[in-house]
């Protein structure tokens, strides 16, 4: 598990950061330093070859030298330190550092011996195994008496696109991807359009192979060659491409490449599959989309979509009954397991195949179908062997990232903007430089989708994942797997027993009634994530203990008065906290803190300003700038604020400039904003002085609010870069004018909501790369400025509840576009006022 490992580098990157001020290190104490050249040497290896063996050690040395490196940063932070020094090494961390170097030399004695590993060739019989053993989702053949064909439902629609692109009058040679999860029906579906009559007439030459991940190249082609020719060719792998280039030369033909995992694989195959324009085509199947994207990213995919309820049904039936009725006694029963399955036909056949054999009562039924995943997972452990082929060809960065999602209840939808930024906390992420940890992780986060792993739940109205979840029998792999691992430990229940695990999930409705645990049994945990909805909740003291948490996660709880216990857990990264009352004095003893959602009061928001290490703040009921004396310290990291922000412009520019790369926020002095959304804002005309401002409204504010904290309607918004800006009503005619310097350079999406904004003085110099403007309720608009209409990216005017004139305006804007020879803007209105 060299992803252990991570977590160890990022913690030694930084305190031995030349740039950071809180850790002192001896320049003579070569200790830490030596550690980090250690764990990163030992990485690499592992992130070329999978050295199981050694997955034990290397957890248990990465845990043991993260534990007392924390724990002495924790015990002077605690103490009052300002800054916590590492001027000597412990016999501790010195053995360490020699059980590390144990670790190397055993990687690198078993790389040594992979490498001098003469490669066997395999004869038939053996590989015929071996592809039964691999085939990404062979599914339990049931056969009728009449017919030797397996089962399939659901699948017609499929069959009909892709026989349309097979034989389309298209002559370029073609590669049709087949795409989706393992055990999804991407071979079965295949072989259906392999077998069809009309595919069989249409080709001179059809052939067909199955991959795998631990391909054999030389079998790969003797398959292929034995398709087209009907001969063994048993020659060396050179011979045999260029006989199959030469085989197929000329030739209208049409290759099914079953199974594929890997881009290197179409590198060294590409070249013999020859084009003439003849209609040729090349199926492939994967479970990885980055895979079929690479074979040809001009060619669309083919996702093959789970099966709906009645698809579910309809399988199950005819693979226990055939062509018999079910009884009634057991179609309540039946529908339900088969809707258990959650579409994925694997798991239908696989539980079709146990009710099959079992009496047909209720009762038996019944008992199968109370857990119908822990049934297919102990009744077939091809299955499972299966499904775990996606896990073990993850790349160890997204391993840890795949396992986390075992933390959440089954069906649970995850937040993306949550889940990337607990990925940070965690310390997986490493940033290649040119990304910031939030960006890279959310690359991470595609990846998982890419790969099929991840379902997405939920879009945002402008296309962009909102929501994730997990199919259930991923799910049940993923628990496996981090019980293999010790990577969670998940309790459901009031009543838990712990003995110190690394990460904590508990699924509680109410509070911990009995906790069976020692005073150290939670003191190297890391993680505590609470799930469960409850609006009275008691701090637990079992947590009392857990001085080095990184992830304190409350969300969906309530506390009536804010636990100031939590003050004590300086080493957290990421805090998600909600209660009844002010969070008091001392949030600043919080110095690693990296993300802070809560919707608590504050008594002193000056002290969020000297958490250095923050990046994310999520916050509901403190004004940021309410205190005028305020010394700002500088935020190098803060990317994302969604918080009220108290309107004055004496102190707002010192604030702004202790935020310089910030993504959210309210001027076009930070050239990083994408997205900005001004809802119920206030804008003051130029003739307007300062003094008159203030004197207009005495409890004018500004809210600066990230995409997250915004309702589902609006249509504008990114999880990374949004902002919003909230004032009081004002009764004045206003005017937003923006000069030629006001530019806001990057600004992809703009929203206009509720304002009482009357005249707007803009052109397209102030919104060079504006793509998405929305006007929603903006009932004193007089006309969109006739500038924006020259914005060369602007692809949309989206109109919701406008005035007669701004309406007007909008459509004089898009035919003038027109007149010009300018297609692509678009204008969408969906409610005219009549006024």
């Amino acid at each position: 598990m060299a992803y252990n490992l991570q977590p160890l580098i990022t913690i030694l990157e930084g305190i031995l950061d030349p740039d950071q001020t809180r850790w002192i290190v001896d320049e003579n104490n070569p200790h830490l330093q030596s550690l980090l050249d250690k764990a990163t040497s030992l990485q690499q290896p592992l992130d070329k070859s999978s050295l199981t063996k050694l997955d034990t050690q290397i957890r248990e040395v990465a845990h043991r030298a993260e534990d007392i490196i924390e724990s002495h940063m924790v015990h002077h932070m605690l103490s009052g330190s300002d800054c916590v020094r590492f001027t000597h090494s412990t016999p501790d961390l010195q053995q360490v550092t020699r059980d590390l170097e144990s670790v190397m030399e055993q990687a690198e004695k078993l790389v040594e011996m992979e490498d001098k590993k003469v490669p066997r060739e395999l004869d038939s019989a053996m590989e015929q195994v071996k592809l039964v053993e691999m085939e990404d989702d062979k599914m339990p053949s049931i056969s009728s008496s009449s017919s030797k064909s397996a089962v399939v439902v659901g699948i017609d629609e499929d069959l009909m696109q892709l026989k349309d692109r097979l034989t389309s009058m298209e002559k370029k040679r073609e590669i049709v991807p087949i795409v989706g999860m393992g055990g999804i029906g991407k071979t079965t579906l295949a072989r259906k359009l392999y077998e069809d009559p009309l595919i069989v007439d249409h080709f001179a030459y059809r052939a067909w192979t199955t991959v795998s991940q631990d391909y054999n190249m030389r079998q790969i082609l003797k398959g292929l060659l034995r398709c087209i020719t009907g001969q063994e060719c048993d020659r060396h792998s050179d011979d045999l491409k260029d006989m199959l280039y030469r085989s197929l030369s000329g030739r209208k033909y049409l290759i099914v490449l079953d199974d594929i995992w890997s881009t290197e694989f179409w590198d060294e195959m590409r070249m013999y599959f020859p084009d003439y324009n003849n209609g040729s085509r090349i199926v492939i199947t994967t479970r990885e989309s980055d895979v079929a994207n690479y074979a040809d990213s001009s060619s669309s995919l083919h996702q093959v979509p789970l099966l709906s309820q009645s698809e579910s049904w309809n399988l199950l039936h005819q693979l226990v009954f055939g062509e018999e009725e079910c009884p009634l006694v057991l179609q309540k029963i039946g529908r339900k397991i088969a809707k258990d399955c959650s579409g994925l036909p694997l798991a239908i056949c696989v539980i079709g195949g146990l009710l099959s054999k079992m009496e047909r009562s209720k009762d038996v039924w019944k008992k199968l179908g109370d857990n119908v995943i822990a049934a297919i997972s102990e009744s077939n452990e091809q299955c499972y062997s299966i499904l775990s082929l996606s896990y073990n060809h993850l790349p160890n960065h997204l391993k840890p990232c795949f396992l986390y999602m075992g933390a959440f209840p089954e069906d649970d939808e995850i937040d993306g903007f949550r889940l990337v930024r607990l990925w940070v906390a965690e310390g997986f992420v490493k940033s290649n430089g040119e990304k910031s940890l939030e960006e890279e992780a959310e690359d991470w986060l595609k990846s998982l989708v890419d790969r099929n792993l991840f379902l997405v739940r939920k879009y945002k109205k402008d296309g962009k994942p909102k929501g994730y979840s997990m199919h259930d029998m991923l799910r049940d792999l993923c628990i496996r797997k981090c019980d293999d691992d010790k990577f969670w430990y998940v309790k459901n229940g009031p009543k838990v027993t712990f003995s110190n695990p690394r990460r904590v999930s508990l699924y509680i409705s109410n509070g911990i009634d009995d906790v069976n645990c020692s005073t150290e049994s939670m003191s190297l945990t890391r993680s505590v994530l609470c799930i469960g909805s409850n609006w009275d909740f008691k701090f637990p003291y079992a947590f009392s203990t857990s001085r080095l948490l990184r992830v304190l996660d409350f969300t969906d709880r309530r506390f009536l008065k804010f636990p100031t216990k939590i003050f004590e857990f300086v080493n957290l990264r990421f805090l998600c906290v909600y209660c009844d009352s002010n969070i008091p004095r001392g949030i600043s003893r919080l110095w690693n803190l990296q993300t802070l959602i809560s919707d608590c009061d504050f008594d002193v928001p000056c002290e969020l300003w000297q958490l250095s290490e923050l990046r994310n703040l999520k916050v509901v009921g403190i004004e940021l700038l309410k205190d005028e004396e305020m010394n700002y310290s500088v935020l190098k990291k803060l990317q994302m604020i969604s918080a009220r922000v108290a309107k004055d412009a004496t102190y707002l520019d010192g604030f702004l400039e202790s935020i310089p790369n910030i993504k959210k926020s309210l001027t076009s002095t930070l050239h990083k904003l994408e997205v900005l959304r001004l809802d119920e804002c206030t804008f003051i005309s130029e003739e307007k002085t300062c003094e008159e401002e203030e004197n207009t409204s005495e409890e004018e504010e500004n809210m600066c609010e990230d995409e997250e904290n915004t309702s589902e309607e609006d249509e504008n918004t990114s999880e990374e870069e949004e902002n919003t800006c909230e004032d009081e009503e004002n009764t004045s005619e206003e005017e937003w004018k923006l000069a030629e310097e006001d530019v806001f350079c990057s600004l992809q999406f703009l929203t206009l909501e509720d304002s009482e904004l009357v005249r707007w003085i803009a052109d397209e110099t102030n919104f060079p790369r504006l793509r998405h403007l929305r006007l929603d309720r903006c009932y004193s608009l007089e006309e969109i400025p006739s500038g924006i209409g020259e914005i060369p990216t602007l692809q949309l005017i989206d109109l919701e509840e406008c005035t007669k004139s701004t309406v007007a305006s909008a459509e004089r804007i898009v035919e003038e576009q027109s007149e010009y020879g300018n297609y692509d803007l678009k204008l969408r209105i969906t409610k005219t006022l009549d006024r």
